[in-house]
């Protein structure tokens, strides 16, 4: 397997993404990934909590030297202009609730073989929890890191929400005109790596164990930047839909 190289077009968007961020927020990165890790292959693993947050990752990666391959949804590689963009940068693309969506375990399985740093949402989607915390993870992630025996890193981040809207042109501008007004805090947190070491990747259940200790440890990391909302956030995105089918309930 060739190792894989950080196209140029991506290390530009890093430092882009810094540029975006700093007229409407402002970024605080915090922790790292361990220098032992840095070459590779690690699985990052973040909560997810609004349109805007993916941007505010890129940036939080390039402050801190890091070049991720995002696993990003299949629309964004069907759009005009941006899915090239996503090629270019080796970002892989994952197709859900598609035929073809275990296409990409073998993309990302390939990804980590090159030594790369992956990057992706275990939640599957934008938290609709009414306290934005964490969901119950897709096992996805887990499933590949049990495989490969990749380290995964969780990440946290809070205040991105504020940001943008959940949908809609004159939401989306709303809340981008409160922001630059604002400047909301973002922080991004580094955190530790998750212990998967205990559990059997042959034994029944494997998989679903997994993905819960890498949103326990998500969880645990998002506790003290969020720690003046504990329970509910300050800022509520009015049309952003709620719901409590997939509520992750922590084991500590």
């Amino acid at each position: 397997m060739v190792p894989w190289r950080v196209p140029r077009v991506w290390r530009v968007l890093l430092g882009v993404a810094r540029g975006v961020v700093g007229p409407v927020a402002r970024l605080r990165v915090t922790g790292d990934v361990p220098a032992e890790l840095r070459a590779g292959p690690v699985i990052l693993a973040v909560n997810h909590i609004g349109p805007f947050d993916p941007i505010a990752i890129t940036a939080a990666c390039g402050v801190v030297r890091l070049a991720p391959r995002l696993m990003a949804t299949g629309g964004l590689f069907r759009a005009p202009v941006v899915g090239s963009v996503m090629r270019a940068c080796g970002h892989i693309r994952i197709n859900r609730r598609q035929a073809n969506v275990a296409a990409a375990v073998d993309d990302v399985t390939a990804a980590l073989a090159a030594g790369s740093h992956v990057l992706g949402y275990p939640e599957g989607r934008i938290t609709l929890d009414p306290g934005m915390w964490p969901e119950r993870g897709k096992t996805g992630m887990a499933r590949i890191a049990l495989a490969t025996g990749a380290p995964v890193v969780a990440v946290a981040q809070w205040g991105a929400h504020e940001v943008a809207a959940w949908g809609g042109f004159g939401p989306t501008v709303r809340a981008l005109s409160r922001a630059l007004v604002r400047r909301p805090v973002v922080r991004v947190h580094f955190g530790a790596v998750v212990n998967l070491s205990g559990i059997d990747p042959a034994s029944p259940g494997a998989a679903q164990r997994a993905t819960d200790l890498i949103i326990d440890a998500i969880t645990a990391e998002l506790r003290p930047l969020r720690a003046a909302e504990p329970r509910l956030p300050r800022y509520v995105d009015p049309v952003r839909p709620l719901s409590v089918q997939r509520r992750h309930r922590p084991a500590s």
